[in-house]
């Protein structure tokens, strides 16, 4: 359970930006030079989906290298205990300090209706987390995760597991960002019942299936989702930035397979981008 709710974690977290740049249709990129002895790679992960299966040259990459880094370290046996210490709200707070009366009926029908459970056991949960545990509800199939795949290997290949960022790096993202605009997106996901978050996840899903990150993020640059379209700046660019000297960290230590949301790649302010300018040679595996 903990491996999972860390993925919806991930997810809205992962999956946006602004597109600057055209890149090559790739899901894997070698990362080169700068005094690096060995490769490492750098993977476009999507979080949940219907297929996880590793391609070829995926499993190439995770033959070559010797370690492999996640956004968050998931093998990491407290992880569950630091997400429900951040999982509500304030003392005193609740739902009802956001949304109006019709707008709590809608959430709690969604809730009841997607999870069979009522809105008044979760009124002091934080949005993102109500939000969250709807994703699964997208997939029009079993979920599959391409995280719990590289966990699989790493076990199996006897290598470690480790994060980019903590759990109180990811929470403190959706801290940061006003509890009105994400409260906005949830009333907009219970109105009409998923359908157009369903509409718009198959449509990024197919997009992945074509490897085109730069499509990709057009996408999702979405201004119906307010958390996203508003705060790229929190989600994305700063988080980004803050990678690159553990990317290379890491890197200089061993090779390593990083695998990082589908999102943070392209862009100006993309770990593709932010690696070049940093010395690195970033090429895409076309095979």
């Amino acid at each position: 359970m903990k491996r999972i709710l860390s993925a919806f974690v991930a997810t809205l977290i992962s999956i946006f930006s602004i597109n600057a740049q055209e890149l090559e249709n790739s899901t894997l990129w070698k990362i080169e030079g700068n005094g690096l002895e060995n490769p490492s790679y750098l993977f476009d992960t999507i979080h949940l989906t219907c297929d996880a299966t590793l391609e070829d040259d995926v499993k190439r990459a995770l033959d070559e290298t010797s370690q492999i880094v996640l956004e968050l370290d998931m093998d990491d046996p407290t992880m569950q205990t630091k997400l429900m210490s951040g999982i509500y709200l304030s003392e005193g707070e609740s739902i009802k300090d956001y949304v109006s009366d019709d707008e709590y009926k809608a959430i709690d029908s969604l809730l009841t209706n997607q999870l069979g459970m009522p809105l008044k056991l979760m009124e002091n949960v934080k949005p993102f987390f109500l939000s969250s545990s709807l994703y699964p509800k997208m997939l029009d199939c079993p979920m599959q995760s391409f995280e719990l795949e590289f966990m699989k290997v790493a076990k199996e290949q006897n290598e470690d597991i480790k994060g980019l960022e903590t759990v109180e790096d990811q929470l403190k993202v959706f801290d940061e960002i006003p509890l009105e605009d994400q409260y906005a997106d949830l009333v907009r996901m219970a109105e009409d019942n998923l359908q157009y978050d369903k509409t718009s996840f198959a449509k990024m899903l197919d997009i992945y299936k074509k490897e085109n990150i730069t499509e990709l993020l057009e996408l999702m640059n979405d201004e119906n989702n307010i958390t996203v379209s508003e705060h790229q700046d929190i989600l994305l660019d700063e988080r980004n930035k803050n990678w690159i000297s553990k990317i290379t960290e890491y890197a200089k230590e061993q090779p390593t397979f990083f695998g990082v949301g589908a999102g943070h790649l392209a862009g100006k302010n993309g770990v593709i981008n932010l690696l070049r300018n940093a010395g690195y040679t970033v090429t895409a595996v076309l095979e």
